[in-house]
This record gives structure tokens, sequence and C-alpha cells, in this order.
């Protein structure tokens, strides 16, 4: 590690292609440095010594530490799957996953697309009727490969999207529907049974002692990138030389482990614990899959870093005393302008990394290196960074409102506060009782604001497509409140993101303030041999997540709109901007 010169504003360490300029933080952290070595850190984790975190069960789940190896050896494997599919000639490839199953496809998907003559790949992760229809449409089934990632083989949306697509491509292909499909699965899981009693063309097995979060580097992210022709010995290759960087018993020389201790320690120490990443355009989506491994991994016990992915960056006026900037920056194809935000952030005092990706190929270090650095910063914040307890919750209460619908036939709703006919806005009781006696949309949304404090975030959870459009309006709202109120602000779509942020959103501190979208859907779809739709189970979701984010007592509200969801962005936009005007500290 070397030190910059003291001369200037900042003063920067070095280890490898990772910089930091941490200002004040400097003693902080290199004292948490010199205890890591002090009760010989690295040497524990890869004994996988659970004592490092709660003394539980987590060195049943540090698997992700030998994947790089254990993979090597399976090259061939990994080269015929992707002769298989070429001679089969599928021209288009799905991917139907949630959370780690999904997200590190769509990073290879974004930032390497197909090679030629491979499938084009597309990632479905979403049970919104519209998203799902958009995906059909974009097919033919009698050319495409579906390939399921599940590694319990019982995840709800996986399933129902393995049984719709099944039953269309059996439509067009009869009995050779099994040639389509791939499951990628833990051994003996209800998927792998289901592989096999529908005869699918090839089952896949994940790990074990891998969780889906850190499961990049295995199966779940290497099939998939088979299919689409990516080169993964090369993508192996260059991970393994983070993975022998990592095993550097010097934490001030360990690339992963000098990462996460400054995540854990700021966030400890300093209270800086929103971890706002900003990356190169040419690898714009590792900020998604960065922040579902960190949210999930560290969101709990009340603890949590705080992951911000995709928040326009912003002047250092524009913040407040709570982040800590990471820029993962493409040096062959950087944006100058990032740059120069990058370093008037730094200049201005706030605590910068930077990491310097020399080419896309390092994707694969800095899955591995991020595994690491999110593991260290688990185990300073003293928490067991391999569970996720309150996922489970929102799942439960889905489960419920699924019966009920069910028994009825219809779902149950929240409070309602207010219809302008436009907008309909629900809430809890108690959060009904703090926006008491406000009459209209403006208000409420105003109300909801008005509890925005210092080192809060601001969550907009949209149970919506997922689609840039809709993705850029969503922007602008988050914009709005980060540039007026001073405070992190994230999207997520649901209910891809219950799989990620949403264990940080119940579990981690009490520092969110909740903005949920629902929608009517203008065509809902059916899924086969179930008693509900698509449309039925994302609104079962979203009252769920509701009911979850309620019990823990979280500032919560509920808007509603019709189908022209377009439309209704557009209207929502401007009352926020009028409700910014009129809220109040």
């Amino acid at each position: 590690m070397a030190n910059g010169a003291e001369g200037g504003v900042v003063q920067a360490f070095r280890t490898g292609n990772l910089t930091c300029a941490l200002g004040s933080y400097r003693d902080g952290f290199l004292k948490e440095l010199s205890e890591l070595r002090r009760k010989e850190f690295v040497d524990r984790l890869w004994r996988k010594d659970a004592a490092l975190w709660s003394g539980n069960d987590e060195g049943q789940w540090l698997g992700w530490l030998d994947i790089v190896a254990d993979e090597q050896q399976k090259l061939d494997e990994f080269a015929a799957i992707a002769q298989l599919v070429n001679e089969k000639g599928f021209k288009s490839a799905v991917l139907l996953g949630m959370g780690g199953s999904s997200l590190c496809v769509e990073v290879m998907r974004t930032t390497f697309g197909s090679a030629e003559g491979f499938p084009k790949m597309l990632v479905l992760d979403s049970v919104v009727p519209a998203r799902v229809s958009s995906v059909r449409g974009q097919i033919d089934p009698a050319t495409t490969v579906f390939i399921v990632a599940s590694k319990s083989g019982g995840t709800t949306e996986p399933n129902v999207l393995c049984e719709y697509f099944y039953e269309e491509t059996r439509k067009v292909v009869g009995d050779k529907v099994g040639d389509h499909f791939i499951a990628i699965t833990d051994p003996d899981s209800s998927m792998e049974k289901r592989a096999k009693d529908w005869k699918f063309l090839r089952i896949f097995h994940g790990k074990p002692s891998i969780g889906g979060r850190f499961s990049a580097l295995s199966h779940f992210g290497l099939v998939p990138a088979s299919v689409m022709g990516i080169d993964t010995k090369q993508l192996l290759k260059v991970a393994d030389i983070m993975v022998k960087e990592c095993r550097e018993t010097d934490p001030e020389k360990n690339p992963g482990v000098f990462l996460g201790t400054i995540m854990g320690v700021l966030a400890r120490d300093a209270k800086r614990d929103k971890v706002t990443i900003t990356t190169s355009p040419g690898i714009h989506s590792l900020g998604t899959w960065l922040e579902q491994l960190i949210a999930e991994s560290t969101g709990k016990e009340g603890k949590g870093l705080i992951p911000v992915a995709a928040e326009t960056t912003g002047t250092p006026a524009d913040y407040g005393n709570d982040r800590l900037f990471v820029y993962v920056r493409l040096s062959n194809a950087a944006d100058p302008a990032q740059d120069r935000k990058i370093d008037a952030l730094e200049q201005a005092g706030h605590p910068v990394v930077r990491i310097d990706m020399k080419e896309m190929l390092e994707l694969g270090s800095e899955f591995f290196r991020w595994e690491v650095a999110t593991a260290t910063a688990g185990s300073i914040l003293g928490i067991n960074a391999f569970n996720q307890p309150n996922v489970q919750e929102s799942k439960d209460f889905t489960k419920d409102y699924l019966k009920k619908y069910a028994e009825s036939g219809s779902l149950p709703q929240n409070t309602l506060l207010h219809d302008d006919g436009e907008m309909k806005f629900y809430a809890d009781e108690a959060n009904a009782q703090k926006l008491a006696g406000r009459k209209n949309s403006t208000e409420l949304l105003a109300g909801l604001l008005s509890q925005i404090n210092e080192g809060d975030y601001f969550a907009i959870n949209a149970y919506i497509e997922c689609c840039s459009e809709f993705e850029q309006k969503l922007q602008q709202l988050r914009d709005q409140v980060m540039l007026h109120y001073k405070v992190a602000t994230t999207v997520g779509f649901g209910p891809r993101f219950l799989h990620s942020t949403g264990q940080l959103h119940k579990g981690g501190p009490n520092a969110g303030v909740f903005l949920q979208l629902t929608s009517d859907d203008a065509q809902d779809v059916a899924i086969p041999a179930e008693k509900f739709t698509f449309g039925i189970l994302k609104e079962a979701q979203a009252l769920g997540d509701f009911q979850a984010l309620s019990s823990r007592n979280r500032r919560l509200l509920r808007v509603h709109v019709g189908s022209d969801v377009d439309a209704a962005l557009k209207a929502l936009a401007e009352k926020l901007k009028e409700a910014i005007t009129i809220s109040t500290k």
C-alpha cells in the first residue's frame, strides 16, 4: 500500500488497481487493518472459520472461495453446452431466474452480449404481465432455449415462469418441448425432479455451499455465459488472478479484504453507510449486481451497508456526510464527465474508492473481489453475511394473500387514504395516522417526504414493467428527492428487488422512507396449472412486501395507478415536484 502526497487536499492509498482517498477516516481504516492482521483474518477466512461472523453456520456457505478452481476443471462442460445449443439451431435464449441467479447473467448480457452465431440472451426476472408478454413477443419458442435457474428449486417466480414458457413451447413443438429447457439447480431439488420428469435437455448442479448472491462464478453464471458464447476459460483465468491476490495474508495487500475494510469501517465508525456505486457506461449493469450482493448480505439485525446504484452523480453540495463513493472505471472506455464529477467529490473531502478495469473480462475478477469485500464488511459489522432472515417474511405474507384470493376471488387491500381518479393512495394504520388531515395526493406525498431525515434513504419500490422507458422516469423521481433532501435514493423493480434489497429494507437500519408503486395490468397473463395469474401474483407480492415493511414500522406510502403506467409516471413526477415545495421537515 502506497501513500500519496500530503501536500494536496487528499491522500491516496493503493493496492493493485484500487486506490482510495479517505481523508480524516484514514486512521480508523489503518487501525482496523492492523486488527485484522492481528487476528489472522485472511487465514481464518480461507479456513472457513465461522467465528469471523456470528459463529453459527457461516462455514457452510463459503464454497464460493473455491469455486473458480472447481469450475476451471469443468471447461469441457461449458464448451459442450455451447456446442449443443448451436447444433440445435437456437436463435434465442431466455434466463428464467431471480436475484443472484439472474443479475450476474444480466451483467454479462449487457456487457458482452452474445458472440456471433450464438443465441441472443434475454433475462426474465419479473412476473409483471407486461414484462412476461414483452419477452414472449420477442422470441419464437421453436428456436429458443430456456435456462431455468433456481438454487433451491422452490422459488415461486422461476417455477411459474417455467410453467408458462414450457406450455407456450409445447404448443409449438409438441412432445420435443423438453429439448428446449436447461435447469441449473442444487442436487435433489424440486426443480431437478421437474427437469427429469419433463425431460429437460440438460441439468446442471449448483454447489450447495454457495448462496445465490455469491454464485456468479459458478454454474449459475457460467452456463448462461457459455450459451451466449462468452469465453468462460478466459473469464475464469482472469478471476483466478484475483483469487490468488485475495489469498494474500496481509490485509493491506489483499484487494478484497482491503475494500471490505473500507466499507465496514466507514459504516461502523463514521455512519458513511451509503455505498454509492458509479460505473463506466460499458459496465453499467454491474451496479445492480453489487446492489443485491451488498444489501442482502449486510442488511440485517438493524445494521447494514446501503448500496446506491445508478443514481445520478451530482456535485459535492448535493450530498450529506453519509456517503462512500466507489467508482468502477473501464479505463479503455471511460466517461470524461464521470471522471470530473468523481474528482470533484474527492477534492471536496468525500471518501472515494477507485477501481480501474483495463478490459471487460476483468468482471470475473470484480465478482470475486466484491464477494470477499462483502464478507469482510459483514465481519466488521458483526453480522452473518450469508443468511437472509427477513426475505422469507414477504414470501409468507404473499402466500397468505394468495390463499385469501383462492378463497374469495379477490385480494384484501390496505387502507385507502385518497382516490383522485388518477391515482389511489394507501397506507397501513400507523402511516395513515401520520398522514391524517392531508386531503389530496400532493399533500399525502408531501407528508411522506416530510419524514425524511438526515442520514435516511428514499426507496422507490415499483411493481411495474422493468424497461428502460420506465426506468428513466423513475430516475427523474429519485433525482428530485436526492437534489432537494440531500439523501441517498434507490429504485427497485418488483418482485426482483425482494430477492436483493428487500432484505435490507426489512432487516437493515430503520433509515428507509418507502414509496411503493403498483398498477393495473392492461392485459393479464394466465399461469398454467395455477389458480392465480401473473397479475394476481404480482399484486400479492406487492401486498406482502407492504405488510412486511409495515410490520417493521417503516415509513411507507403506496400509490396505485391505472394500466397507463407511462402517463401515470409523468403525472406522479409533477405531483412529487409540487409536494417537495410544500413539504416540511
